[in-house]
């Protein structure tokens, strides 16, 4: 069971409602970021998807990738419960930007296990932008952008506080956080502190997982001025991961996982093999009025560490340290009533070091830059937008021998990237608009794509990299409609995407001290897919909400073992039945002063289908079934003397327990058990959530 208690709501926050259809029609009209300046949602060509705040609240997961990624066209590679990364129509890694407090996030994402270094407490909304965005982020955002929302500045003599404290049945999950925000004559300031525990989770087939505890503290700190020029802000950031390592390795006999000595399945301690991951973050925002137009410029200091402990608790084996500066000068100059401009540059300089006395990656310097101009034009009912782009990133690789053995090369390698976007959006009829976005992107490969040579514990392979790799290029068409009406809501959004030179890690069919070699190679590819959603209310109570996405990743002129790209998500459905209570306040009982308000029930289903496209050459990858897991929940705002007092909210996953396995779960290649023969190890099993909110 998790139970949260939290003392204090904002204004805004005590405004949510749980009525799914006047959500979808304040949606459209709401404002996002991930653009050039601040745009209507309905008024974007790119398919954007906006995760509210009061969404997020009734998703009990304590990972914020994991929460998000019940969005169409939005899944998770995930290690446990502890490390999640996200994935846009088939596409993860360096191919997602991830954007929080208005900077790209840089935690090394090359990683299989290296999840996003972002509180879950601290994020308000979403912004999920799919498809190439290179246009505004440069390099890396060829799938696209995930950004992730602080909460609004408060308004003027409004302070709010709270407190939050979180239990989970599965994994005993305990989780705190503690609030403060507040503006005084225009100096605004937002605190937040934050911890999680977890022991190692179980499953119905599996068990205890050894392994797969983890502990995850995080502070951050807002604080600045905000006047009618504009603002200035300052926001720091602190955050501290310490995961264990599943291994699942077998006992011969049982077919049970093998646990590390002194393990206890209960235990919130570390046990080895585990990982330490810390990362700071520092950001300046300024936005200023300048002429009839908004200049905004954004810097950032991150320093990301990594360390991996293997034999001893107290001596890392790798550690990697990454100094990352970034920068953002943008200017917005509406031309008229109908028209605006936008022109920018942005990139980052960037440093990572090896301190351990193992390595993956050799220690690199990188610097890009990116010079952008976009424009916006409405012409009746049609708003035409558009942009050029052009980046450079100049790349230097540093060598390094062991015992006169050479371990990494020395070279330099620079990548030039144009890329552009043209779109429009037809405002065809009251509640129907249609979307058409033709779109150009562009990726420089990582340095563990293009220079890694060693075992990487956390991946359990030895990974090698080819340092001729190019960069991937792609040019994708999206075609969308969005309606709302009085009983029906829906959506649809069709893409196809053709990537020259795409990069991936296969096996070559070697292996060192038991340990499978992967080497990564490039090849052109085509994504092709669609997600569609239906929320129907055929009465003001009842929602019948569904969304479907599909997306079929190949490689061209490859035969049939080497057609399908690795990692591509399986066929989904999702669909919830809601039932709205009561929208006005009703007693509790008949002489109390307790009142019970936008109550509700919801029963889940999420169901995935059979993945039978997977990169199966050299047993890179193998089939999914598929499987259906369903989930009950029910909430109610809690009443006194009509004043807000509780927010109750109950959640059961997994409710019939059902042994799975996602497609994108590392741990599905962990290990075969000898006794049963089937490879790997199970998602999590049924979790009951129970969930307390008490604002003053």
């Amino acid at each position: 069971m998790l139970l949260t208690a939290t003392v204090g709501l904002r204004a805004q926050e005590a405004a949510d409602t749980t009525d799914m259809f006047f959500g979808h029609v304040a949606l459209g009209e709401a404002r996002v970021t991930g653009v050039a300046g601040a745009t209507r949602l309905k008024d974007t060509p790119v398919p954007t998807s906006l995760v509210r705040h009061a969404e997020l609240r009734h998703v009990p997961s304590l990972n914020i990738v994991t929460a998000i990624a019940r969005q169409p066209g939005v899944s998770a590679v995930t290690t446990g419960n502890g490390i999640a990364k996200p994935v846009i129509r088939g596409l993860g890694y360096n191919r997602v930007v991830s954007v929080a407090d208005g900077v790209r996030q840089e935690g090394q994402q090359w990683g299989d296990e290296h999840g996003l270094e972002i509180d879950a407490a601290g994020v308000h909304s979403v912004e999920i932008l799919k498809g190439p965005a290179s246009l505004m982020y440069g390099s890396d955002a060829m799938a696209g952008v995930i950004v992730f929302r602080p909460a609004p500045l408060m308004a003027e003599g409004q302070s709010d506080g709270s407190l939050e404290a979180t239990y989970q049945t599965n994994g005993g999950a305990m989780a705190y956080t503690a609030n403060y925000a507040g503006n005084r004559g225009g100096f605004v300031w937002d605190a937040r502190w934050s911890q999680t525990l977890a022991h190692a989770y179980k499953t119905p087939r599996d068990g205890y997982v050894p392994g797969s505890q983890f502990r995850q503290q995080a502070a951050r700190a807002r604080l600045g001025l905000q006047r009618n020029w504009g603002h200035s802000l300052l926001t720091l950031g602190y955050y501290h991961l310490t995961p264990g390592i599943v291994e699942g390795e077998r006992d011969e006999e049982t077919g049970g996982l093998e646990a590390p000595e002194g393990w206890r399945a209960r235990s919130y301690g570390k046990s080895l093999p585990f990982q330490q991951v810390a990362h700071y973050k520092a950001v300046l925002d300024h936005l200023q009025r300048v002429g009839h137009g908004t200049l905004a410029a954004i810097v950032g200091y991150q320093q990301n560490c990594r360390q991996e402990y293997e034999d001893s608790p107290r001596d890392y084996a790798l550690y990697f340290q990454q100094h990352t500066l970034t920068y953002d000068l943008r200017y917005t100059l509406p031309l008229s009533d109908a028209a605006r401009l936008h022109a920018g540059v942005n990139g980052m300089w960037q440093r990572s070091l090896n301190k351990g006395d193992e390595y993956l990656i050799p220690a690199y310097a990188l610097a890009d830059v990116g010079f952008f101009v976009t424009g916006t034009q409405r012409l009746g009912a049609f708003l035409l937008s558009g942009g050029l782009r052009y980046d450079r990133r100049a790349l230097h690789s540093e060598g390094l021998s062991e015992d006169g053995v050479l371990r990494f090369t020395d070279f330099r390698r620079h990548f030039d990237g144009l890329t552009g976007s043209l779109g429009a959006v037809w405002h065809a009829a009251r509640g129907l608009d249609v979307r058409l976005n033709v779109a150009r992107g562009f990726r420089a490969p990582n340095l563990a794509e293009l220079g890694s040579n060693g075992e990487h514990e956390g991946t359990v392979r030895y990974e090698v990299g080819n340092s001729r790799l190019h960069a991937e290029r792609s040019l994708q068409a999206d075609l969308g409609a969005d309606y709302v009406g009085h009983f029906v809501s829906a959506q649809v959004a069709l893409f196809v995407s053709r990537i020259d030179h795409y990069v991936y890690a296969r096996r070559n069919g070697q292996e060192s001290d038991d340990l499978p070699f992967y080497e990564y190679a490039s090849g052109d590819a085509c994504l092709r897919g669609f997600e569609a959603g239906l929320d129907f209310h055929p009465i003001h109570s009842l929602h019948f909400q569904n969304t479907f996405a599909f997306v079929r990743a190949t490689q061209l002129h490859r035969p049939a073992p080497e057609r399908s790209l690795p990692l591509t998500p399986a066929p989904r459905w999702n669909s919830e039945l809601k039932w709205e209570v009561a929208h006005e306040p009703r007693r509790l009982w008949r002489k109390g002063a307790l009142a019970a308000h936008n109550a509700f029930v919801a029963v889940g289903l999420e169901c995935n289908l059979r993945q039978g496209h997977f990169y199966e050459a050299d047993a890179t990858e193998t089939a999914t079934p598929s499987y259906t897991l369903l989930s009950l929940s029910a909430g109610s705002d809690v009443l006194l003397r009509g004043r807000k007092v509780a927010e109750v909210l109950l959640i059961c996953e997994n409710l019939a327990n059902r042994a799975y396995q996602s497609h994108l779960s590392r741990l599905k290649y962990a290990g075969v058990n000898p006794v049963t023969g089937r490879m790997g190890v199970c998602g999590p099993g049924r979790n009951v959530t129970l969930r307390v909110t008490v604002p003053f």
